[in-house]
Formats: C-alpha cells, structure tokens, sequence
C-alpha cells in the first residue's frame, strides 16, 4: 500500500541509525534526533531513494533474499556519498588503494547487520556473492556522485539521453 500524501516521515529512532525505507509503504523515514546536518540529511535521502528505486525496478525481497538486501546495500553505499573521502577522514577511517570498495563493502555488512537478525559470516558471504555487479550498477545515475560537479554531469546526461539514442 502506498500512502500518496507521506512518502517522507520524520520520526524518532533508536541507536545510530540515521533513516530507513520501509518498503510495506514506499516510505523514507528519516531519523531527525540523528541527523544534525544538512549534508547528513543529503546523504541519508539519496541512500533510501537508491532502495526506493532498487524496490521499483529491481522487485527486491528484502526479507527473504540477503543477497537482495546485500546488493541495494551496496548500490546505496557506493552511490549516496557514504564513501566519499571526506566523511572517511572524519571516521578516521581512509586509504589509497581502492579505499571506496572497501568502504562501500564495510558500510554495506554493517547496514545489513543493523536491520536483519544474520551473523556476520553470512551479511559477509552475501555481499562478497553480488559485490561486483552490484558495486559496478550506477542506475539511476550512471556514474558515481563524488561531488555536486559530479551530481551535475549525471542530471545532464540524463537529460539528454534521448539525444542519443534518437542517433542511434
């Protein structure tokens, strides 16, 4: 069931947990008493609308299926800005060498930790499984957002898809 008039919620939650998507209601719910900046919230709304979007077009069974959880965990990680540099550094958490996969890895166990009842073992199985094809999905934005120039481009070429395949 879809609520039309409240896809957004604000609510108080527990633990560290800075928002959700409830996919019985197509709802994004955002934790207000754990988001204290706009960037923040800017992250958390892009990491729900890339599991918005997964629960559209991928029919995902987040219930069920851990591989299915795993893959848009890893899709919103690598695509909402979780990773970037900068919220790495202010981890204290940062390296050279394909540090962004690694991030995105670490954040997607953790975030299926936070929200399914598995070991470790088995959230580590399941995205190691899909880690590549979900990792190398940028849908809907068809390349990785590091930046607003980045975010720009994405918006661009989007608007201009049909200028290339009208070529075609």
């Amino acid at each position: 069931t879809v609520f039309n008039d409240r896809h957004f919620s604000c609510e108080n939650c527990d633990g560290c947990v800075s928002g959700g998507f409830d996919s019985a209601t197509s709802q994004i719910v955002l934790c207000q008493n754990n988001i204290r900046h706009q960037s923040h919230m800017n992250r958390v709304v892009t990491h729900e609308l890339i599991h918005a979007f997964d629960h559209c077009r991928a029919h995902v069974d987040w219930f069920k299926n851990v591989k299915h959880l795993a893959c848009s965990e890893i899709r919103a990680a690598n695509l909402s800005g979780d990773c970037t540099l900068m919220n790495e550094i202010t981890r204290f958490k940062f390296g050279l060498k394909g540090h962004h996969q690694t991030c995105v890895r670490d954040r997607a166990i953790r975030s299926i930790l936070a929200v399914r009842k598995v070991s470790k073992e088995t959230a580590e199985k399941a995205v190691d499984e899909v880690f590549d094809a979900c990792f190398n999905d940028l849908e809907p934005f068809g390349r990785i957002p590091h930046s607003k120039t980045d975010a720009k481009r994405a918006y661009r070429d989007f608007q201009n898809r049909d200028r290339y395949n009208a070529n075609l």
